[in-house]
Order: structure tokens, then C-alpha cells, then sequence
């Protein structure tokens, strides 16, 4: 049956590979069951009916990802896209909070109908194969930054934006020892080393009083009473179209990148493309409007993904798993909550690693096509966002090209990607 839906011998894996490799991706992005309800809650969602939401949400899209198109990628609430519902749009706008959903709603809308156009494909196709290079490489450093920040290696200065954290601190000293432990297993050639970090590092992290063991097994109390509750009518005035806009290329280039940077990780790009690629966007447009309708938050790819495929993860299997996992994570909140963040900081900076190696196919002393590669790489983890680097990187190549006078080699979609990116960066938020 799995080598029917799944291809496994074709795709050079099997099911005990694909197992771990869910098991790791689901772990190294089950933060997300408990960190978007303190992001939403401060929005005035209840958090315990935002906890159901985000694991359901989660299980049904990671699931759907694995089945119909039968690749390794993951998805739940953006991280990013839940602070603007709060921080941007709840906060700062004084919008009730069913409102930002249905914006979300209607974001997703707009690119479900973009995919079924074959313009969302067409966009991912007419990039340079440098700047997809780029992209790759930059959520790589994004994705260790975010585990070196989550392992309190670095943190907010006021003088130097950031600066060493404190490594008298327990959480740190755990963090620090998961980082050798991970490493010099995935040097070792180690299967399934990233996993057995996690799993190692919580061991440590439990007699020194960073991990706590929960004082109950289950919990019958699933609320899910935020499912529906979104203003769908509300959210479609012409006030908050520059808004819907700012969400949608949010999402739109994030799920882009994290595409192209999975997929090349896992080997599964042919000539630079991802074949099958409809699907994927399909399932992740799909998502951004299930979001939106559960009350979680626009649900969209995760760059996480990139641990499972780092553990061998080459099918839709792995999602599945990982997809099964968040929906088992509903009655078993609190033993999900036993893993702490400086267990799966060290995979993160790992897999940031692993994903940095695609750094010597950029051509660096083609200036036209490196410039704006580097600008791509370093944007990504200094704006904390997958969308503002590719943006950098967009126009930056764009301009280069017509100012060499190379206008005609830049394809048309470009020139829109980039104005459109210009645009977003130049309008009030």
C-alpha cells in the first residue's frame, strides 16, 4: 500500500526512513501548537480553542499535502503572517479579530485562484536558477539564526541589534550540549541523527530542570469553538485591500522559497524546477484559506520541512506522519509540551547548515547575477522575512539586468514580481 501511494523503491526510501523523517519534522515545528496561541491571545482569541485550531489545521493540510502530491513538506500557522494578524492588524488597526481572518480568508482566495491560473507556477518558473540558488541558501541562515536565537546563543541588543546571550544560563548550557550531541551524529553519518537530538537533548533537558515533565497524560478539553467564527462580509472593504495585499505577498513568496529551498535540499528539483509543482501551491492556497476559517492564522509550508528531508524524507509519507502526529498532538498537549526550545534549536541550526551547501553553485564572479543573489541570502534572516529577501533579490536583478541593457532577458513576470515587491515596501503597512 505505501509503495502504491508513495513510490517509495522510485524515490530511493522507505517507510522506516520516512517515519523518522515526519517524526523529526513534526517535532522540530510542534512549537507552533503552543506558541500561536500566545501570539493570537494577545489579539483577544482564546488560546485554548486557538490550540485545537492550529493542531487540526496543521494535521488536515500536512496530510493533504502528503497525499495529494506526495512530497515531504509540512505546513501550519505561519510564524510571521500570526504576529501581523495581531501586532499589525488586531493591535494596530483596532480590527476585531474575526475580521483579520476573514482577510486571511480572503488572501487565500486570491491565491488558490491564482494557482488554478497558473500564474503562482509561471512566477516560480521565470526565476533565475542564481536567485533560486539564493533562496535556498538564505532561509538556511535564516533557519540556524532562528535556532541560535532559540537556543539563546544570540539575543536583542538595544546598542547591536544582537549580541552573545548568556551561557550560565541552564537553557543555554542544554542547548549548547544538543548541539554536540547533533553534530557529531550527523558527522558520524548517524541515521535519523536529527531526531535523536531532539530526543537526546529533552533527556538532558529534564533532570536540569529545562524540560518538566507533564502532571497529566491527556486532556479531554478540546475547544474548537474559533472554527467559523471568521467576518468574512467585514473583511472585504476597500480600507484593508492594501493589507489583504501586504498578506498575500507575504505568503505568497515565503511558500515560494520555502519550496525551492526543501526541494533542493531533498533533491527534488529537476533543471531548477519542482515537478508537480500545481499541486503543492494548490494544497498551500488551500491552507491559507483553511486558516483563516479554523482561526488559526494563515496555514501555509514550513521551512521545517527541511529537518524531515535533512533525516532522508523524500515522499509523501513523511508528511503524512508528521500530519498524524499533530493530529494525535490534540488529546496529548501536554506531553507535545515536554520537548523545550533548547532541544530543537541544535536541529535547526543543523539543517541550516545542511542547507548552506548550495552556496558554491551560485556564480560568484558573474556580478549581474551575484549581487543580487547576495543581497537575497543576506535579507532573508536580517528582515526575519523569506518575502522581504526574495524582494531585495527581485528588484536588485531586475534593475541590474535593464540597466546593462539586458532588459530582454529578464522575464516579464519579473518585472511585475518586482514592482509588485517595490510596491509593498513603499506602501504604509
Amino acid at each position: 500500500m505505501f509503495e502504491r501511494l508513495f513510490h517509495l523503491s522510485e524515490l530511493k526510501t522507505n517507510v522506516r526512513t520516512e517515519v523518522i523523517a515526519g517524526i523529526t519534522t513534526f517535532m522540530t515545528m510542534s512549537y507552533i501548537i503552543f506558541v500561536n496561541p500566545a501570539i493570537l491571545s494577545q489579539a483577544g482569541i482564546p488560546a485554548a480553542p486557538v490550540m485545537g485550531a492550529t493542531a487540526l489545521a496543521a494535521a488536515i493540510m500536512t496530510i493533504s499535502m502528503g497525499l495529494f502530491t506526495n512530497y515531504p513538506f509540512a505546513l501550519a500557522s505561519g510564524m510571521g503572517l500570526n504576529a501581523v494578524v495581531t501586532f499589525g492588524i488586531v493591535l494596530g488597526m483596532k480590527l476585531p479579530w474575526q475580521t483579520a481572518m476573514g482577510m486571511i480568508f480572503w488572501e487565500g482566495i486570491i491565491i488558490t485562484l491564482l494557482v488554478l491560473t497558473n500564474v503562482r507556477e509561471a512566477v516560480m518558473d521565470a526565476i533565475p536558477m542564481p536567485l533560486k540558488q539564493a533562496i535556498g541558501v538564505g532561509i538556511g541562515l535564516f533557519i540556524a539564526f532562528i535556532g541560535l536565537k532559540e537556543a539563546g546563543f544570540v539575543v536583542a541588543s538595544p546598542d547591536t541589534l544582537v549580541k552573545l546571550g548568556d551561557f550560565h544560563q541552564m537553557p543555554v548550557l542544554v542547548a549548547a550540549i544538543g548541539l554536540v550531541i547533533t553534530a557529531f551524529m550527523v558527522a558520524w553519518g548517524v541515521r535519523g541523527a536529527i531526531l535523536l537530538g531532539i530526543v537526546l537533548t529533552t533527556v538532558v533537558a529534564i533532570p536540569l530542570g529545562v524540560a518538566k515533565m507533564p502532571t497529566k497524560i491527556l486532556t479531554t478539553a478540546i475547544d474548537l469553538s474559533t472554527v467559523g467564527q471568521l467576518d468574512i462580509l467585514g473583511a472585504l472593504r476597500w480600507a484593508l485591500v492594501p493589507t489583504i495585499f501586504a498578506l498575500l505577498i507575504t505568503d505568497f513568496f515565503d511558500t515560494m522559497g520555502t519550496v525551492i529551498a526543501v526541494g533542493g535540499e531533498g533533491g527534488l528539483l529537476r533543471n531548477g524546477k519542482l515537478p508537480r509543482l500545481k499541486g503543492v501551491l494548490l494544497v498551500d492556497s488551500l491552507a491559507a484559506v483553511v486558516g483563516g476559517l479554523f482561526g488559526a492564522s494563515s496555514v501555509t509550508t514550513y521551512v521545517e520541512s527541511a529537518a524531515g528531508v535533512a533525516a532522508g524524507g523524500r515522499s509523501g509519507l513523511t508528511s503524512v506522519v508528521a500530519g498524524l502526529l499533530f493530529l494525535l498532538a490534540l488529546p496529548f498537549t501536554p506531553i507535545a509540551g515536554i520537548v523545550p526550545a533548547a532541544a530543537t534549536a541544535p536541529a535547526l541550526i543543523v539543517v541550516g547548515f545542511l542547507m548552506m551547501q548550495v552556496v558554491r553553485e551560485i556564480p560568484w564572479t558573474d556580478v549581474e547575477k551575484a549581487l543580487p543573489a547576495f543581497l537575497t541570502i543576506i535579507g532573508i534572516p536580517l528582515t526575519y522575512s523569506i518575502s522581504y529577501g526574495i524582494g531585495f533579490g527581485f528588484i536588485s536583478y531586475t534593475l541590474i539586468q535593464v540597466l546593462r541593457g539586458h532588459f530582454r532577458d529578464v522575464h516579464w513576470l519579473m518585472y511585475v514580481a518586482s514592482i509588485l515587491f517595490a510596491m509593498n515596501f513603499l506602501l504604509p503597512h
